[in-house]
């Protein structure tokens, strides 16, 4: 049974950091994209980056471009977002997601194939 765990999520002032991971098992995905989306109350699930298989290239939502970046260990088959210069707006849920085969830019919130329970992340002003 795949499983995807985040961690890393909290409660930071403005302007800090913090570093989200998510680690999957019950398969490798070395070879597949893997991804980061938020959700906030009322809101559909949106988009925030992905990596394609063994890093090759990444892609970022607009509002994280500079601010946020994903990385990959597949050796620990772990994903990781490190975010930067946080905003109030960036008060999420933060989910990581994993899909089987296709390129990054098939990972999208109808196209993943697994999620995790997801991780609190809450930015004070």
């Amino acid at each position: 049974q795949v499983q995807l765990v985040e961690s890393g999520g909290g409660l930071v002032q403005a302007g800090g950091s913090l570093r989200l991971s998510c680690a999957a098992s019950g398969r490798t995905f070395s070879n597949d994209p893997m991804g980061w989306f938020r959700q906030v109350p009322g809101k559909e699930r949106e988009f925030v980056a992905a990596i394609s298989g063994w890093s090759i290239s990444t892609s970022y939502a607009d509002s994280v471009t500079g601010r946020f970046t994903i990385s990959r260990d597949n050796a620990k088959n772990t994903v990781y977002l490190q975010m930067n210069s946080l905003k109030p707006e960036d008060t999420a849920v933060y989910y990581c997601a994993a899909k089987s085969g296709g390129t990054i830019g098939t990972m999208s919130l109808r196209g993943a194939n697994y999620w995790g329970q997801g991780t609190q992340v809450t930015v004070s002003s």
